[in-house]
């Protein structure tokens, strides 16, 4: 890609999705709006995007009822008697599904009645919106979320104080302790989501009063901490003022987001028994070599590095978050993309500590790399951090949430042991429908009614395809119609309308060995330039492309420095990490004595109900009478094996049971 530049407006959207650059900032690529792309259906993400509207979020409203999440807001505005319920940060457990309702009613054939900023009924091109009712599962989700977001925005005004302060925390059970705890108060972790709410209201033209609620108390942010020096012990506040900043064009929003940047890394927490690190305060940002502490602040500081970055044309900071993401990624990050290896303190560990056991791997970590990331692709157009959304988003968010949508995992191993104890809810052995501490659920909700955004950029000079589904694009004067089983397959069935000299770029993920391409039926030569295939031409009013990526079975192997899995391996197809279990293994099998004969096929078999299982051949260890020390070499006898690997985000949904992805070699004692 070219140097980063001024993105400009090349593609007018109606719709403007999440972290979309502002007009001045210094980007590469530009994003396409929510009403320019379409999932059709093909492929996961069309089918996790379904199953979020039907089920997901649905779930979401039901729960924030019952835990007593809307009676706070409620006892705020002085409407409930009742007593505070839930962790003092549980406001923004709402704020999430305010915001995942939003993305999701933007999405075209959700709400017929939902206007945008622009020419409302119709689209950028002047085309017809999307018929009401095109998709069963969103539209009928509809009614429901648009009455909750109307009655929340309503509520919220109601509970806002008249200086603009909205917490229900502070408000009901310690309206003394107003701004007096910034280590663990979360008070502008909160303003935060709720303004990243607001930013999707105004986007989609949705609810007005939002982002006037969420302006108000912005604006008594600005108030007061440009005149302290203190920061929020939980990173959060920085991407959503500069977010706001995005949307009204008010400059002191992006001004305080740069703020609390440069105060961070000054000492100014009291860090108590985790120390500094814990909170990213012992070393200012710019200045960090390595990522530390609890991986959600982390990874959300990073993600306001960048915004802050790109709207201000800030290179060196710019630079430290590339930095501290190729810490994480080379020496930090588990195969599935997870993030935070250990439990005490939800944090990174040391370099290549990473126990699949003991993995904690918190989903939130998860959709944080995932949206630093995607702000990195937007800023220097590189295909790797397309790559890492692709595996982080298959792998470690999808693992989150059980078939259904309706039950979550909070930490995500990557080894269930036999006999495995659940130790409280964030190491359970199975996903559970909620939780005391419910960051997770509705973060994965917002995630996934916003997947169109991610899917690509464009401007009228071309169009970047970074994530594979069934999708209608539209970007500028070209509309591409994306057919495909991804990533069960590796074919992409691609019919273009575009005008002549405008470039097509498909990714060509890293872990693809071998590819062809053909335009109407004919191949055509291409190779790959910096990670993705640029196809050029003139392309008429309807050019066949096909994509086929090449998706053999593989095994990958860990960096010799990563102890936890030494003399393993980890089997995968297409950006898909497997993993065995138990109720694939016959019942006399421990889990923990099976052996992968890593010189054996390795073969892509279709089944029901998953579509592409790998079989391996594989043996089980007799470990009857061993000593659990001993000063000989361990020789137990092994029966062969034939090994049924699956998904590894599927995993837990066939009952409870051990589950491993790094397997030991059966040369492996």
């Amino acid at each position: 890609m070219s140097s980063p530049k001024p993105s400009g407006n090349p593609v007018a959207t109606r719709v403007a999705g999440p972290a979309t650059p502002g007009p001045g900032a210094v980007a590469t690529l530009h994003p396409l709006g929510l009403d320019q792309v379409r999932l059709d259906g093909g492929g996961l993400l069309g089918q996790w995007r379904r199953r979020n509207a039907g089920q997901t979020l649905p779930h979401c409203l039901a729960r924030l009822e019952s835990s007593g999440n809307l009676d706070n807001l409620r006892a705020a505005a002085g409407e409930a008697g009742k007593e505070f319920a839930g962790m003092w940060f549980a406001d923004s457990d709402v704020y999430k599904t305010l915001e995942a309702a939003l993305w999701e009613l933007a999405a075209p054939g959700s709400d017929p009645d939902m206007p945008g900023p622009a020419s409302p009924g119709t689209r950028p091109n002047g085309r017809e919106p999307a018929a009401p009712g095109s998709d069963p599962a969103v539209s009928g989700a509809g009614p429901r979320l648009r009455k909750f977001v109307d009655d929340t925005a309503a509520l919220l005004a109601r509970a806002q104080q008249a200086d603009g302060y909205l917490n229900s925390y502070f408000t009901v059970a310690e309206p003394d302790q107003r701004w007096r705890k910034p280590v663990w108060s979360h008070e502008l972790y909160c303003a935060g989501h709720l303004i990243q709410a607001a930013v999707a209201a105004g986007r989609t033209g949705a609810c007005p009063g939002l982002v006037e609620v969420a302006r108000r108390f912005a604006d008594l942010l600005v108030e007061r901490f440009s005149q302290v020096e203190e920061v929020c012990g939980h990173p959060e506040i920085e991407t959503a003022l500069a977010e706001l900043y995005r949307l009204t064009g008010h400059r002191p929003y992006l001004d305080l987001a740069r703020r609390f940047l440069d105060l961070r890394g000054r000492g100014l927490l009291e860090h108590g028994r985790f120390g500094p690190r814990y909170h990213q305060d012992h070393v200012p940002p710019r200045e960090a070599r390595e990522v530390t502490g609890h991986s959600v602040r982390q990874l959300y500081l990073l993600a306001g590095m960048v915004d802050v970055a790109v709207e201000t044309g800030d290179g060196a900071l710019l630079e430290a978050s590339r930095r501290l993401w190729d810490d994480a990624v080379r020496t930090r990050t588990y195969v599935t993309g997870a993030h935070g290896s250990r439990h005490r303190d939800e944090a990174y560990g040391d370099p290549y500590e990473l126990p699949p056991d003991r993995a904690y791997a918190e989903t939130c970590a998860s959709i944080a790399a995932f949206q630093v990331s995607w702000r990195l692709l937007l800023a220097t157009g590189e295909a790797r951090y397309a790559d890492e959304m692709e595996r982080v988003l298959h792998n470690a968010v999808a693992a989150a949430v059980s078939a259904d949508g309706r039950h979550f995992f909070y930490s995500n191993p990557l080894h269930l042991r036999t006999g495995h104890t659940n130790a409280g809810e964030e190491s359970a052995g199975h996903r559970l429908p909620w939780y005391s501490c419910a960051c997770c659920p509705p973060n994965i909700a917002r995630l996934m009614a916003s997947l169109p955004a991610y899917l690509a950029t464009g401007d009228a000079t071309g169009l970047q395809l970074h994530l594979y589904a069934g999708a209608t694009i539209e970007a500028g004067p070209a509309t591409v119609r994306v057919r495909t089983d991804y990533p069960w397959q590796g074919r992409v069935e691609l019919t273009v309308s575009a005008p002549e000299q405008w470039t097509l770029a498909l990714r060509v993920p890293s872990w693809c060995a071998s590819y062809s391409v053909l335009i109407d039926g004919e191949p055509a030569p291409a190779s790959v330039d910096a990670g993705y295939l640029r196809l050029t031409g003139a392309w008429g009013e309807s050019t066949s492309v096909v994509l086929d990526l090449g998706m053999p079975a593989r095994q990958v192997r860990p960096h010799p420095r990563v102890d936890a899995a030494r003399g393993c391996v980890a089997l995968a197809r297409g950006p898909l990490v497997y993993c065995l279990e138990q109720h694939d293994l016959p019942e006399s099998v421990v889990l923990e004595d099976v052996r992968l004969d890593t010189g054996g096929p390795l073969e892509a078999v279709s089944t029901h109900p998953i579509p592409i299982v790998i079989t391996a051949s594989g043996a089980a260890l007799d470990v009857t009478g061993t000593p659990l020390y001993t000063t000989d070499r361990h020789a137990s006898s092994a029966a062969p094996l034939r090994l049924i690997a699956v998904p590894y985000f599927l995993w837990g949904n066939r009952g409870q049971g051990p589950m491993r992805v790094w397997l030991p070699a059966a040369d492996t004692p």
